[in-house]
This record gives C-alpha cells, structure tokens and sequence, in this order.
C-alpha cells in the first residue's frame, strides 16, 4: 500500500536517506514526506532503525546518503543546535531527562534553543497541561515515577517553542493507563497546531493518532498509507497489532 501525497509543501522530508553504523547499513532509501499540521506515525518491530531514522535530523549518525529536507532546505548536515534553532524538538527514547535537576531546572534547560525571554508564560502553559509537574516543580526529576518523567521530557521539548516536534516511543515502558493519557496529551499539542512525527512500538495507539503512517522492516520502508487504512490491513493487523 503507498499512499498518495498531497501537493501540500513538506514541512519534513526524508529523499533517499541511508544511514551507517560503521560497515552496517542501518538505513536503505528511506523516503518519508511529512506536511505541516500532520501527525504521522512510523511503526516497525524493535531494531528496524526507526530510532535511527530520527537521529540522522539531528546527525548522530550523520546520513552517508540522500537528503533531509526541511522547509525544501537539506539540513542533514547540519549542527544538532541550528537544527532545533529551526523549531525541531525531540522527546528521546528514553526520555533521558537531567535526572539530578529540579524539574523547573528541566524546563530552563528546554529553552536553550531561544533563549529565556517567553520561561514564564512557557511554563505556565507547560502546568496547564501537565498540572503533576507544577506540583512537583521543586522535585528532583530522577526520583519522579515514569510516566512522570516522560510528561516532563515532552514540556521540556515544548518549552522551545517547536514547530515540529519528535516522539520517539513515548509509551516506551509506561502502564496502560499512563500511555493512554500521554497518547490524550500528544493530541492536545496536535490541536495547538504543532506537527508530529511519533516513532512508536505501540502500533495501535500510534494509527489511531495520526493521519498517515509508515512501516519500517529492517531499514526500509515497507509500506505507507493513510492510518485508518493500516489499521485495517491484514499484514500490519498480524505483524503489529496482534489481531488475526
């Protein structure tokens, strides 16, 4: 299944990427169309390099081939700083959060990329939408629950301001009823008008979020379409969904 693209400009595009670890190709021509406003999802089993994938935009590894575009302008070559200096955040796998910082010092740290002129109206907005990390806004973020953390690992994404903004497995580890509510709080920052590019194991949850979606098998993309349309497919039923 390929879907149809739009002539909608792309806000990210993805034309011919590989990408290597040393001799290993972990990335095979991987072209991926992402327009303002979207929320589109990539969906593959563990290893299928779409962690990969998200980091060759900010260039760890760098792609040894193709083209990253943003706004129609190849940034694969870019600094990591002037890459989220254009509005590109990422929420890591991992969530990987100052751990011996305050959660407020987590925030700060979020607005490296634009300087601290708008903090206090960030964050506000920041515990308007996660109200447990105004509570906790004093509290080491190591010693917080998971689910948490990850709350905090997407304010501090929000707080520079993106355009654009990565997840990559936000239900990574997470009980069923946090993933729910952290899949709630991705569609609360769609409607704020941000875009979305969600890396997620959790096919299901992913589909029913996003407009479009691609699956990755072993560094390629396998097949693409709109995300009703997946989540009808027998293959991604069987291969991702557990349904037979």
């Amino acid at each position: 299944m390929t879907v149809v693209e739009t002539s909608t400009e792309a806000l990210l595009e993805f034309r011919g990427v590989e990408a290597h670890y040393g001799p290993v190709q972990a990335l095979r021509s991987i072209d991926i169309r992402i327009s303002k406003g979207e929320i589109v999802s990539l969906i593959g089993a563990n290893g299928a390099g779409k962690t990969t994938l998200l980091s060759t935009i900010f260039g760890a590894p760098r792609a040894s081939r193709g083209e990253i575009l943003h706004r129609g302008e190849d940034i694969a070559k870019l600094p990591t700083n002037r890459v989220a200096a254009r509005g590109i955040a990422l929420v890591p796998e991992g969530r990987q959060i100052y751990a011996d910082m305050t959660v407020e010092e987590n925030l700060m740290m979020g607005t490296t990329a634009i300087g601290m002129s708008g903090y206090e109206d960030d964050r506000a907005a920041m515990f308007d939408l996660f109200p447990r990390l105004k509570e906790r806004r004093n509290q080491i973020a190591g010693t917080m629950s998971g689910g948490e953390q990850q709350m905090l690992a997407i304010g501090r994404a929000m707080m520079a301001r993106p355009e654009l903004i990565l997840f990559d497995e936000p239900s990574l580890g997470l009980a069923p009823l946090i993933v729910k509510r952290i899949f709630e709080v991705l569609a609360e920052i769609a409607s704020m008008g941000k875009t979305i590019f969600l890396v997620e194991q959790n096919a299901h949850h992913a589909l029913r979020l996003s407009n479009r979606a691609y699956v990755m098998v072993n560094g390629r993309i396998h097949m693409s379409g709109e995300s009703a349309s997946l989540l009808d497919n027998e293959d991604v039923r069987k291969a991702y969904l557990g349904l037979h």
